[in-house]
């Protein structure tokens, strides 16, 4: 199985939800796939266009390399 996180679940990450980390690390423990969508990552990107959070911006770059970006052309073999 594998995971497709949305922008609701990335956004907690990066404000460092404790709920949705144990849950990450949980899936990881089980060498689960997780993956972002570029429509994901495209929005948060855009989100930090209107706002001064370089903390947060630093921790989605982060995520944004240890999770791979699906792009609209990957999606289809899901």
């Amino acid at each position: 199985m594998s995971y497709l996180l949305d922008t609701n679940i990335v956004s907690l990450i990066i404000k460092r939800d404790l709920k949705v980390y144990q849950k990450i690390e949980d899936v990881k423990a089980q060498r689960k796939s997780i993956f972002i969508s570029c429509i994901t990552y495209f929005e948060i990107k855009r989100g930090f266009l209107a706002v001064a959070a370089p903390k947060q911006r630093e921790r989605f770059n982060k995520l944004s390399q240890d999770y791979q970006i699906i792009l609209l052309d990957d999606l289809a073999i899901l």
